[in-house]
């Protein structure tokens, strides 16, 4: 219970240590908050209904919700948030900087040795859009499984496109497949990650119809595994080779990534 509330668990985030930030400080940072269920085994996950941005202050140091869940639903065992007198609490923060970087800190309770476990991963977050095209020349001669596009650098890293000019998996022999990877992934470290906001084109070399995805852009978090995110089906092979599309033409097919850092 807290701020004239009853009958409700409230949760918040809170800056720490204020006295030692600088006078006028402001932090603005997308967060989740999580509270566990030890019988369904899952996280039941809380965030602003905008899934905007919220701005830490001098006069708000911290953020949360109010009536997080009924207190009698959380004190009853059979809904599974307390265990042995244990409950789990968690939250997963992306800081906005003002120099235009980001960090994401995941804090975690561990409901078996009831100790602490932290787990913070930092990514870049520049916000800043990028636009990677690749045209593949010669493309009804290619009889390689799967090609990578030249490696380029966007913000801190550096980025491929990889496709299947027959398709990958289910998808073989009926659809282009594409992916988006990080190719400097070996070099970076195991527990860093990097977000990253993107959408696939396949330009309309004729009309500027061009070819993508009804939900647009995919959000990602891109790890250090070597492994490329992205459609087995993006394109049906029979709307690329049809002429009239205008997808391919003089054998030549153009890709894109609109890349948002």
């Amino acid at each position: 219970m807290k701020r004239g509330v009853n009958g409700h668990i409230s949760l918040y985030l809170a800056i720490a240590e204020t006295k030692t930030l600088p006078l006028g400080w402001e932090v603005n940072a997308n967060f989740k908050l999580f509270v566990y269920n030890h019988i369904q085994d899952k996280y039941l996950t809380f965030q602003d209904v905008e899934g905007g941005i919220r701005r830490f202050h001098r006069m708000k140091t911290e953020l949360g919700f109010d009536e997080l869940v009924p207190l009698d639903s959380f004190t009853d065992a059979s809904k599974g948030y307390l265990l042995d007198d244990c409950c789990v609490f968690g939250a997963e923060v992306f800081v906005i900087k003002y120099y235009g970087k980001g960090e994401s800190v995941s804090i975690m309770k561990d409901p078996l040795n009831k100790g602490h476990t932290w787990q913070i991963s930092k990514f870049l977050a520049m916000d800043k859009e990028f636009l990677l095209t690749w045209k593949i020349s010669n493309f009804s001669t290619i009889e390689n499984e799967s090609l990578l596009s030249e490696e380029v650098v966007f913000g801190e890293y550096k980025w491929q496109l990889m496709v299947y000019p027959k398709g990958y998996g289910t998808a073989e022999g009926k659809s282009l497949s594409v992916s988006l990877q990080l190719a400097d992934w070996e070099t970076i470290p195991s527990e860093q990650k990097v977000y990253a906001e993107y959408k696939f084109v396949i330009r309309d070399q004729v009309q500027s119809n061009h070819f993508y995805k009804k939900e647009e852009v995919t959000k990602r978090w891109f790890i250090p595994s070597g492994i490329g995110y992205g459609y087995k089906d993006f394109l049906s092979l029979s709307d690329l080779n049809d002429t009239s599309k205008g997808f391919l033409v003089n054998d030549a097919v153009i890709v894109e990534a609109e890349i948002k850092l």
